[in-house]
């Protein structure tokens, strides 16, 4: 792949950025392990004509997800957790829990739950937990916020204080909701480590990769490669082009001291540099913070007496139904029995994006279909909820002859819809 053409798309990273659709977009392109492209246009701050560089750091938003998820497979591997533990052996605040019934109209409208919350649903979002962001006007959405569930200014075990009492969306392991579990799995984390949060992940994954520019902040030596935030300019129409300034998103001073809370749902900073590092890190055929196991095979569990090979959930009458909710938007269909999510359709994985193409599409006369769905992937969801600009977004290309992937981490702009 080193002697491909790339032109194109560059060509339509740079339309996203001229159309005011982002203010500037990073790209590093990995054919395995390596890295064969690289590509940088746009502003890190537009009204001081601050031109976008490889080292700017980007709020990367739920792109934490990927660094917590490593986290908690690290605490597997040291034979510290079990996947199938439920949480309330660790956080005993998450134990007896009730659940909205059907149709429920009142959030007290609750039954038991039929079994405990378990490390594996926290890490596939089947738990029953929300968010309280993407969902307005819902009974979980008023409850979360009354609850200052999201209190930044709270450390993670407030958080799990204040999930006491809130009943789940449903019944643990039969639906599938983006929601605040991969918090939950940060105070699982700290709990078993006996440290912070932010220390485990420096000592088990930041140094070992040599992620020096990934944190909960950004200290003032660093200040002056933060990218300024942007938002769409109509928040109802992320198709319209526009962008306007938000300095005071997600909440003012954001990243610039340090919180109490570490988020691992959504509050790393970072730059495509240390990105692309974990990413090699994660690609066999190299060296790893982990035992170089792969991490997919601890998760599959049969659903229904089907494999899980996707983001699914067990619908009523058993066969399996997608419903991913990103950025404010809920996307449901059914899925055929057992098999995987179509090659070339795009889904949305907590923050990291998958893109599934055979390699011999990546020809002349194929790739525009392919930058297509990369641009059109790019527009909502960094524009979705009015929001412009997103940490990274990793696309995955596989080359079923040579049983390898092709992996394109794209920083745009700098801000993505709050989590």
């Amino acid at each position: 792949m080193t002697h491909h053409d790339f032109s194109a798309l560059h060509a339509a990273m740079r339309a996203q950025v001229d159309q005011q659709f982002l203010p500037g977009v990073s790209t590093s392109l990995l054919h395995g392990r390596d890295v064969v492209d690289r590509f940088c246009y746009g502003f890190a701050d537009r009204e001081a004509g601050t031109a976008l560089r490889e080292d700017h750091i980007f709020r990367v938003f739920s792109n934490t997800k990927l660094v917590t998820s490593c986290a908690v497979m690290l605490l597997l591997e040291d034979g510290r957790i079990k996947l199938d533990d439920p949480i309330e052996a660790y956080i005993p605040e998450l134990g007896g829990l009730q659940v909205l019934r059907p149709g429920a109209t009142r959030i007290d409208d609750t039954e038991p739950a039929k079994s405990s919350i378990t490390i594996r649903h926290l890490m596939t979002h089947t738990s029953g937990l929300s968010y309280g962001i993407f969902d307005p006007g819902t009974l979980q959405f008023a409850a979360y916020n009354q609850r200052g569930v999201a209190n930044r200014t709270q450390p993670l075990a407030d958080m799990m204080t204040a999930l006491v009492g809130l009943p789940l969306s449903f019944q643990p392991g039969t639906q599938w909701e983006y929601s605040v579990a991969t918090d939950v799995l940060a105070r699982l984390v700290e709990i078993v480590c006996g440290k912070s949060f932010g220390e485990v992940l420096r000592h088990r994954i930041f140094e070992p990769l040599g992620m020096v520019d990934t944190d909960f902040w950004v200290p003032e030596a660093k200040r002056e490669r933060l990218c300024a935030p942007y938002m769409g300019v109509e928040l109802t129409d992320p198709t319209k082009p526009g962008l306007v300034r938000a300095d005071d998103k997600p909440y003012p001073g954001a990243y610039t001291s340090k919180m109490p809370r570490e988020s691992g749902g959504g509050g790393l900073v970072s730059t495509l540099g240390d990105t692309v590092r974990l990413l090699q890190s994660l690609i066999p055929g190299g060296p790893t913070f982990a035992r170089g196991r792969d991490p997919r095979a601890h998760v599959a569990k049969p659903v229904a007496g089907r494999p899980v090979r996707s983001i699914s959930q067990c619908a009523s009458d058993g066969r399996p139904r997608l419903r991913a909710r990103f950025f404010g938007r809920d996307r449901s269909g059914d899925r055929q029995s057992g098999r995987s999510p179509r090659r070339g359709r795009l889904g949305w994985a907590g923050g990291n994006d998958l893109v599934d193409q055979p390699a011999h599409r990546h020809r002349r006369g194929a790739d525009d279909a392919t930058l297509v769905r990369l641009r059109q992937s790019l527009r909502h969801r960094v524009q979705a909820a009015g929001l412009s600009g997103t940490g990274v977004l990793i696309a995955h290309m596989r080359d079923n002859r040579a049983d390898r992937r092709s992996t394109l981490a794209v920083a745009p702009g700098s801000l993505d819809a709050l989590r």
